[in-house]
């Protein structure tokens, strides 16, 4: 059966070419005229056909959750700074991205967002119980303070001779780093080894596939 387009959208008036001009040319042997187009043509045309990329008419939406991941599921870390770490799942933010934490006094891992793409999900699960995260930990809450396109370490190295310190923590994330891992360190330190289990990094030993594993 053949697609029909459905869209019954407002169509756009296109807008109408402009007549071209007519100019006198003196001399009795170059034609005494001559017509002269509204708009010059391009001196250079593209040697390949460029392929236009059409608008898009689907909505963006956030990725939706896989079923195995769950608030209390340890997560196995693929990229990233920390890749190869475990950590806690809290939840998923508007954008899509996963909220995890370490807990940081555990293997070093602090609040973070990360995409579920970059994740093994495991059978480990800390139970949380009632606990419940604070509101304020959204996406806005990750951003460095609105400042973007700051200089690399390069350009502010070459630009007075010397690297640009590292800006402090401030100390409200300290605390909520804090008060989050108080909650998650309880929780883990009632099942036998879970520390031990999250302190350590995945690895692949000789002769291992990561498609023959059970997480």
């Amino acid at each position: 059966m053949p697609r029909t387009n459905t869209f019954t959208g407002a169509k756009t008036a296109l807008p109408e070419s402009a007549e071209p001009t007519t100019k006198q040319i003196g001399g009795e042997k170059n034609g005494q005229s001559r017509s002269v187009p509204a708009a010059k043509a391009p001196r250079y045309y593209p040697a390949e056909d460029v392929p236009v990329a059409k608008k898009s008419r689907k909505t963006p939406k956030p990725a939706s959750l896989r079923s195995t991941i769950t608030p209390g599921t340890v997560l196995i870390l693929l990229a990233g700074r920390f890749r190869g770490k475990r950590v806690v799942f809290l939840k998923q933010l508007e954008s899509g991205l996963l909220l995890v934490t370490g807990p940081f006094k555990v293997n070093g891992v602090p609040l973070r967002r990360v995409n579920q793409a970059y994740v093994i999900a495991t059978s480990t699960k800390v139970e949380l119980g009632d606990f419940k995260l604070d509101d304020k930990f959204t996406d806005a809450y990750f951003t460095a303070n609105g400042k973007k396109g700051g200089k690399s370490a390069e350009e502010e190295f070459f630009a007075d001779g010397k690297p640009k310190e590292r800006e402090p923590l401030p100390e409200a994330r300290t605390s909520d780093q804090k008060e989050v891992d108080k909650t998650i360190l309880a929780a883990v330190k009632k099942t036998e080894n879970l520390a031990k289990y999250l302190s350590s990094s995945f690895g692949l030993s000789k002769g291992q596939f990561p498609h023959q594993l059970k997480f």
